[in-house]
């Protein structure tokens, strides 16, 4: 048996990563309560499991005294000394008192102790590596649901994904492969509890961190997010090279990077804006695909006026006010829309040649009307997500000329 125990625990150490050292001090733990508890003794015993052999000895411990008051657990100094005659008062001396049937009793214990102890630490090493994981982004197949939860095989363990994590109207199939985002791991008595989602923000960045690498680099940052999530989301990015296109870079040739996410979150659009320490400018950017006139600023309440032409109107609210909603979180500035001539009539507006805030650079736009005119008739057609930059809605005009 020990030869065997020994080999078991060498190729665990191997299969699991579990310390070989650890799996003695419990085993030895365990077997000094089965050697009292089968052997009626309630003296003190040590257990040594020598790692080598595979052989196991229980050995008894008593402390030297004067006088005797409990021959379990003490030994005379003068008995001590005829085993050895460098014992004093207080050393302890050991016996081995291994039992002629200890090894079935051994093995017994042994299994019960390895089977829990390894179920343990692989609990804890599933921990440890899903732990520094939260706020990251992982790979799943889904395995099974409930009425609360649908449950996701991450490989070594399964996460639940809650009904308040899912995304309205998303399918969620057996064995179809999905993508998640970590937001918190527990320790529990069953092991680890791990929570993911499919609504949360980070998944957005995640995504873009893996699809665009100028964010993985740094060269461009993610300054916020605002998300509704499988409906639509906003991104404001910012970079100080000004040889990068920090908006460009994250819609990637032909729109192919964040058509890639826009495929992962299943259709959701997703508006990206230059970031700006300009509130005036940063607010406009957000109303975006909109074009802003004039953007009045309330400092001390953190409020915006937002003036728009007034056929753009209804596009800078957005569909249940959903535009001016998210442009509002993304920016964190309350945000008030009027049209053109509501500015007027409040006196809030009076500069006729006031000239339109270009969402892109800051420069009077002269094509706000097609832009309008495109991102009506794509929006008209069942929602489809499409990127428009300045580029596109140029060669746009030169066709037509």
């Amino acid at each position: 048996m020990s030869s065997e125990l020994l080999d078991a625990l060498i190729a665990l150490e191997e299969q699991k990563g579990i310390s070989r050292e650890i799996l003695v001090e419990a085993i030895e733990a365990a077997l000094v309560t089965a050697y009292k508890r089968n052997f009626n003794q309630a003296q003190n015993v040590r257990v040594d499991f020598n790692q080598e052999t595979g052989e196991i000895k229980v050995f008894s411990r008593k402390e030297v005294v004067e006088e005797v008051e409990d021959p379990r657990l003490e030994i005379s100094l003068e008995e001590a000394r005829k085993m050895n005659s460098v014992y004093e008062p207080g050393d302890i001396v050991e016996q081995e008192v291994t039992p002629r049937n200890f090894g079935r009793i051994a093995a017994q214990t042994a299994k019960q102790v390895v089977t829990q102890r390894v179920r343990e630490a692989e609990r804890s090493i599933i921990y440890e590596e899903f732990v520094d994981r939260t706020d990251d982004i992982v790979n799943g197949i889904i395995e099974r649901r409930d009425a609360r939860n649908i449950y996701i095989n991450l490989g070594k363990v399964e996460a639940a994904l809650p009904l308040n994590e899912q995304i309205q109207g998303e399918e969620y199939k057996p064995q179809q492969r999905i993508r998640v985002y970590i937001t918190k791991v527990e320790k529990t008595t069953r092991g680890p509890q791990i929570i993911v989602s499919r609504t949360h923000p980070g998944l957005l960045r995640r995504l873009f961190e893996m699809e665009v690498p100028e964010i993985y680099d740094g060269i461009v940052e993610i300054k916020s997010i605002a998300r509704e999530a499988g409906d639509r989301s906003k991104i404001s990015v910012y970079t100080h090279d000004p040889e990068v296109d920090a908006v460009g870079a994250c819609v990637g040739t032909k729109g192919a990077r964040v058509q890639a996410i826009v495929n992962e979150l299943n259709g959701e659009k997703i508006d990206i804006v230059e970031w700006s320490e300009d509130p005036v400018v940063f607010v406009a950017n957000a109303l975006s695909p909109s074009k802003v006139l004039d953007v009045i600023v309330n400092e001390e309440e953190k409020s915006t006026t937002v003036i728009v032409p007034d056929y753009q109107l209804s596009l800078a609210i957005g569909k249940r006010g959903q535009n001016a909603r998210l442009a509002a979180k993304l920016t964190g500035w309350k945000i008030d829309i009027k049209s053109e001539s509501d500015a007027r009539e409040l006196g809030i507006y009076p500069n006729e040649n006031s000239p339109i805030i270009d969402i892109q650079n800051d420069e009077e736009s002269s094509f706000d009307d097609f832009e309008y005119d495109l991102y009506q008739d794509i929006n008209d057609d069942e929602h489809q997500e499409v990127t428009i930059d300045e580029d596109t809605i140029y060669e746009e005009q030169d066709d037509e000329k």
